[in-house]
């Protein structure tokens, strides 16, 4: 579907006020005031409309004994009703079950049942099946040209960001997942968004006030999203001592309880950062919610982008010499003021590693990448780092072998359900099957043993 784009030919304090005014005045007059202001929001798109609609009908049909019953028992109390702001500013009432205690109540907020009355305001055009979060009149002053493109199409009951961040991989933010839904917005895509609305109710979690640091298996995680890491990357390099980061997923925690030295480099890494759907849903078990899965390969373009214009020099050491070049050339197209100082491939003679340690120290790198897997990239950083010079080195597993493009990356709706793990094993069944399908239960009968026996 075509989405116009929205023109804000006045200032952002105008743009508030305008919104000020529109908020106050009838669907009609708003459509004359929005042309005359210069402004187009997207026009609602039939299709959408008429899958809303159809959907939202069946359900309601199916639904309506549950909806006469609670009206019965609990009358006009069992409804609750949320002023909400809807498509091109024009406010709505969004209808709601109200909240009932004990288990039932608990079961009923998991499930999202309380906001299946919202079916009555997708049959009334207020709201769609899949859109943009319905926002409070007390956030129609907030970045006004923004909230506009938000609110060119109409609000839905579930929307992108929600998915994302009840999968912990909500990265860039609300502003921009919802953006992007507005530049892809069709009918097949709703479908796949709803589709993953369900994995994403189920084995999702929203840390509300989680801890900054957990631990699972004697092994500690920080607790920090996309930006803090990278936000703490950037202050290590401007700061005396070097840091060695680390990722840990299911296959590193197995490997950790039978390598010792393994688990005493994680346990003294300055970050251990959270990789993966198993130490989410270990989280989930032990009641240690995790805030974002910070893996590697989605941090490595942030890092790059944080990176640009800084000066930092930047140095990757791993995989196929093919590999490694592809890795620079990747950036380079992407991201061309990065600094990278140097770049090599794992296959050298042990020999020679003395000659690589010190091309590293005399690129004088910031920041060290090294893709040679674990636990031997752990290993050799927590040998080497302080012969390298290195401010910052990370074990990135095999970043190198996605952005090189010799192997692809799972498309963006296996992630959001946490189902990556499948395509990569679909990718390499005989070298993965071992690691997904014994490990992958193993890490959870251990995570298991550990809450029955009430230990970290």
């Amino acid at each position: 579907m075509a989405v116009h784009g929205m023109l804000l030919n006045k200032n952002m304090t105008t743009g508030t006020s305008l919104l000020s005014r529109w908020w106050k005045q009838p669907r009609a007059g708003l459509w004359v005031q929005i042309l005359s202001e210069g402004i187009t929001p997207q026009v609602n798109h039939l299709p959408k409309r008429c899958f809303d609609f159809s959907v939202a009908l069946v359900a309601c049909l199916l639904l309506s004994p549950l909806f006469v019953l609670v009206a019965i028992l609990r009358g006009r109390e069992g409804f609750e009703r949320i002023e909400r702001v809807g498509w091109c500013g024009v406010p709505f009432t969004e209808m709601r079950f109200a909240p009932i205690q004990g288990r039932l109540g608990a079961v009923c907020k998991l499930l999202g049942i309380y906001r299946l009355p919202c079916l009555w305001n997708i049959l009334r055009g207020e709201m769609s099946l899949v859109g943009p979060r319905a926002v409070s009149p007390g956030e129609i002053n907030l970045h006004a040209f923004e909230v506009w493109q938000r609110q060119s199409l109409r609000p839905g009951l579930i929307c992108l960001w929600w998915v994302r961040k009840r999968m912990n991989i909500g990265f860039e933010g609300e502003l921009q997942a919802d953006i992007e839904y507005l530049a892809q917005c069709t009918v097949k895509r709703d479908l796949g968004i709803a589709a993953r609305a369900l994995p994403a109710l189920l084995f999702g979690g929203e840390a509300k006030a989680p801890q900054e640091k957990v631990s699972f298996l004697g092994i500690p995680v920080h607790n920090l999203t996309m930006s803090d890491v990278i936000e703490k990357i950037l202050d290590f390099t401007e700061t005396e001592g070097q840091k060695q980061i680390s990722f840990v997923n299911a296959d590193c925690y197995n490997i950790a309880q039978r390598d010792s030295e393994y688990k005493r480099i994680l346990q003294s890494s300055e970050l251990t950062l959270a990789d993966g759907i198993g130490v989410k849903l270990a989280g989930k078990l032990l009641g240690r919610l995790i805030r974002q899965n910070v893996n590697g390969t989605d941090l490595f373009p942030r890092l790059c982008q944080a990176l640009e214009g800084t000066g930092k020099r930047l140095f990757l050491l791993g995989a196929r010499p093919e590999v490694a070049e592809g890795v620079r050339a990747w950036v380079a197209e992407r991201y061309p003021s990065v600094n990278i100082v140097g770049v090599q491939h794992s296959y050298y003679d042990k020999s020679a590693e003395g000659e690589v340690i010190h091309s590293i120290r005399e690129s004088e790198a910031d920041i060290l990448l090294v893709a040679f897997g674990a636990p031997h990239q752990e290993r050799w950083i927590a040998e080497h780092l302080t012969e390298t010079g290195a401010k910052v080195a990370l074990g990135v597993g095999g970043l190198f072998d996605f952005y090189s493009g010799r192997i692809s990356r799972a498309p963006q709706w296996m992630r959001e359900i946490g189902m990556e793990w499948f395509y990569r094993f679909l990718q390499e069944p005989r070298r993965m099957w071992r690691r997904y399908f014994v490990g992958n239960f193993v890490f959870l009968y251990h995570i298991l043993m550990a809450r029955l026996r009430g230990v970290e």
